[in-house]
């Protein structure tokens, strides 16, 4: 009987998914009707509701809008531009250096918002006309953009890796957040020397330095922004405060910051608000559909017979890890990363914990490998902003990408075999 409810939960998703219903909607509907056929219609409603309100009544959770607030206040607050002149400062001696000051400013920008979106959206709109005036192709400009932007998925804060805590069952959010710097940084190298060589090939121009008072006074106006990722990071795991306080303290710095920039203003608060409930309402709505799948799969023992189902295949460690990956990589194609991480962490942490596996180490491989799929089709957030601000159609961009995939997924399997590389600064702050 659970083999055949297993089946409905699974087939009915996958239908619902090619029908066009909404992800959080078909997780819902395939849950209640795979419930209906193991639990009495009484039994199975009351414990779907319970389980979807009991999958988003957490502290924890809290932070998730939080960091929202503070990243829409500083898309709107004038603090891109800053930053994209600080990476200026940092790479613009390098060939097609407009592309690396994009990815750096992806880098940094994006882990301050915690959104891919938000930073290819800002850094396009800056230095997409910036590149073409001075000669680089649309495709070149777009494709740098889209594969920096989710660098800041990685490197904290990033609301994925806080639902990742919340399901793993409670790991550290602040070990989570030390463990995303050097993955979250290799991403960006990564893209950064794919971008030189295509550079190199295509003659794109060096930029010329400002002199050492405008680099000072560069340095200085970008200072109070990147502050904030020291007040934040620097208050959670020196234990001062919670990842929820954390992430309150980055609204109000955020805020303070935007108004004294001049770039806050009154009129503009309703509409921060409004997009910040509308992105919360959709963040929280897949977190609490999820829970309710995750439960449904609990229930029916699928984490278990899938984690047999993978062993019986290979008892090989790396095989394991890299079917995982595969899998991983292939989901993150087609399904947003917060439901991801809600429906497979349950279903390959116990995996990876047989092979005694640190959760913060595989929580950064799972995390790394969905966000890959934000800049792929079909639902690449990532890529379909950033094709859109560069002005150019996805089939366009997609072949100069290839590099960039081939690149990451190379990190992908470094943060995977190398375990230090996601550990080493957690261990060293004893986190």
């Amino acid at each position: 009987m659970m083999a055949i409810a297993g089946t409905i939960l699974f087939i009915s998703f996958i239908l619902l998914l090619l029908v066009g219903a909404p992800i959080a909607i078909a997780i819902i509907l395939s849950s209640v009707i795979t419930f209906f056929t193991v639990l009495p219609f009484d039994v199975a409603l009351m414990t779907s509701a319970q389980r979807m309100i009991t999958g988003i009544d957490n502290f924890t959770m809290l932070a998730i809008p939080l960091f929202v607030l503070a990243g829409i206040i500083m898309n709107n607050g004038g603090i891109a531009f800053r930053l994209v002149n600080f990476a200026k400062v940092l790479v613009g001696k390098l060939p097609g250096s407009l592309a690396h000051t994009n990815a750096v400013g992806n880098m940094l920008f994006g882990s301050i918002a915690g959104s891919s979106v938000a930073a290819a959206a800002a850094m396009g709109r800056i230095m997409g006309p910036m590149q073409e005036k001075q000669g680089y192709k649309k495709t070149y400009s777009a494709a740098v953009n889209i594969a920096s932007a989710p660098t800041g998925l990685i490197i904290p804060p990033s609301s994925v890796v806080i639902v990742y805590s919340l399901v793993s069952g409670g790991t550290s959010v602040a070990a989570l957040f030390m463990a995303g710097y050097i993955p979250g940084i290799l991403w960006g190298i990564a893209v950064m020397i794919v971008a030189y060589f295509m550079a190199k090939k295509e003659n794109y121009p060096v930029s010329t330095l400002p002199s050492i008072k405008d680099i000072l006074y560069i340095i200085g106006s970008a200072i109070p922004s990147l502050f904030l990722i020291v007040i934040v990071i620097g208050g959670i795991v020196a234990g001062i405060f919670t990842a929820t306080e954390g992430a309150a303290v980055a609204v109000l710095y955020s805020t303070i910051l935007a108004i004294i920039y001049k770039g806050l203003k009154w009129r503009d608060i309703p509409a921060i608000l409004k997009e910040t409930i509308e992105i919360t309402g959709m963040i929280l709505f897949l977190i609490t559909s999820s829970a309710l799948f995750s439960l449904v799969m609990s229930y029916l023992g699928l984490p278990e017979a899938i984690s047999n189902a993978l062993l019986s295949i290979t008892e090989n460690q790396i095989g394991i890890l890299l079917i995982m990956i595969l899998i991983l990589l292939l989901v993150g194609t087609f399904m947003d990363i917060t439901p991801a991480v809600l429906i497979f962490t349950p279903i390959f942490l116990p995996v990876a914990e047989t092979f005694g596996m640190d959760p913060v180490h595989f929580g950064m491989i799972l995390c790394f490998a969905l966000c890959i799929g934000n800049m792929t089709p079909p639902v690449g957030s990532a890529l379909f902003v950033g094709a859109s601000v560069a002005n150019v159609r996805i089939e366009q961009v997609i072949g100069t990408l290839i590099p960039y995939f081939v690149a990451v997924i190379i990190v992908l399997l470094l943060v995977t075999f190398i375990p230090q590389l996601s550990l080493f600064l957690p261990n060293l702050f004893n986190l």
